[in-house]
């Protein structure tokens, strides 16, 4: 072969490799430490593809602020290559005919026999794949400081209200903030809906919340959780409005606070603080939902591009997200659980195994319900709604909790 041969033969796989290999542009609002170790996982392996990253992270209000400027973009015809995108909002996206279709790597990596089917559901449109899932959440957490509590003469997790708010005395009684809570909206519905949980059990938890059924939400099920929300506030702190979730997780790693109600991406803060599940930190089910389980599924949806390159490169990613050593490292890091089915839980702490444990049992049982604080269960629009009507509740001890009821009846419709 002669020099110009081989000079060719080398430009023409350069031009292969590079007509394969594309930049993906990630939208996504992992920006804490754990998350934010998590999408670099994600970012190496693609890159290993041959495939270019580009980084687009939007921080706060719980993928609120990224969801407005992901509207912008698309709007103006100029959408990223992938998107963190969850629950019905995904259906609402592919309504509107600009995501990709997935079905060729899902097939061909037989996502249909590895997730649940209730998971896999969330994922399709029209039948079809068009967004690749990440992770299993499991949001009805309480999270606590053992010290503090052996310091305020706590023994033990609470596993009923009457118990908790025993404990939350003590730890308040001892120079504590019993409740560690960040008031933003989002993070006041994860409360409520593991109080809903708690009293009413997972089927009243459906029908109130996920099919909002007038006759569960103006019940006397339902007015005993207002009654059971309120009371919780009054052991949070002053300085609670507007505070990021992980700030106030520290609050609790910091010693400063007892308890806090959150999902278990707040593991993945004391996790990357270097600290030990059953050691540095407690975690239990919320009080009275030991046999149910809120899932939380993170995922991405892919854009119809134009381009071969960020085509394949999409294609690349959606593999990547569902691969077995993916799916490992990422939930590791991220305080979350594997998505896939079967998967060697041997690395995970307890926390997680537990968490894995209730998930398959909970999905075979009917425990297993979409969280209403994290968009997997209603549309966004009457979810804003509700959360609203949640928030101004528990912003204004003066909204008593017939009135309460009643505008939570009335922001379902």
């Amino acid at each position: 072969m002669t020099l110009n041969k081989i000079a060719l033969a080398i430009a023409a796989a350069v031009c292969v490799s590079a007509a394969q290999a594309g930049e993906v542009e990630v939208l996504h609002y992992w920006t804490s430490g754990g998350e934010a170790k998590s999408a670099a996982e994600l970012k190496k392996l693609l890159e290993s593809k041959g495939h270019t990253w580009k980084d687009f992270a939007v921080a706060g209000g719980g993928g609120d602020n990224a969801m407005t400027v992901l509207k912008s973009r698309v709007v103006s015809g100029n959408p990223p290559a992938a998107a963190q995108i969850k629950g019905p909002a995904i259906q609402e996206w592919a309504q509107d005919g600009v995501l990709a279709n997935l079905d060729s790597v899902a097939k061909a990596e037989k996502w249909d026999s590895l997730l649940p089917g209730v998971v896999a559901n969330v994922m399709k449109y029209k039948g079809n794949y068009v967004a690749a899932p990440v992770n299993v959440h499991r949001v009805n957490w309480v999270w606590a400081n053992p010290e503090v509590l052996k310091k305020a003469g706590v023994s033990g997790m609470p596993q009923t209200y009457d118990e908790f708010f025993a404990a939350a005395d003590k730890v308040k009684k001892a120079g504590f903030i019993a409740v560690a809570h960040g008031g933003q909206n989002w993070q006041d519905f994860t409360t409520f809906e593991s109080v809903v949980l708690g009293v009413g059990g997972a089927k009243f938890y459906q029908d109130a919340l996920v099919k909002l059924d007038p006759k569960a939400l103006n019940s006397p099920t339902m007015k005993k959780s207002l009654e059971t929300f309120r009371k919780i506030k009054s052991y949070t702190d002053a300085a609670s409005p507007g505070r990021d979730w992980n700030l106030t997780t520290a609050m609790v790693m910091q010693g400063k606070a007892g308890f806090q109600f959150m999902g278990d991406w707040a593991k993945g803060e004391f996790v990357a603080a270097g600290k030990k599940p059953g050691k540095d930190f407690l975690c239990a089910a919320a009080p009275g939902t030991a046999n149910a389980f809120t899932f939380n599924v993170d995922s991405f949806a892919m854009f119809k591009l134009k381009d071969t390159g960020a085509q394949k490169a999409q294609g690349d990613l959606a593999a990547s997200i569902m691969s077995t050593g993916f799916q490992e490292v990422f939930n590791l890091n991220k305080g979350s659980i594997p998505v896939r089915l079967n998967m060697s839980m041997d690395k995970f702490d307890d926390c997680a195994k537990l968490s894995s444990k209730d998930f398959v049992s909970t999905a075979k049982t009917g425990g297993l319900v979409p969280s209403v604080a994290h968009g997997m269960a209603i549309s966004p629009s009457i979810e804003g709604a509700i959360k609203d009507v949640v928030s101004q509740f528990w912003n204004d001890d003066k909204i008593g909790v017939d009135e309460g009821l009643k505008r939570l009846v009335a922001a379902a419709k």
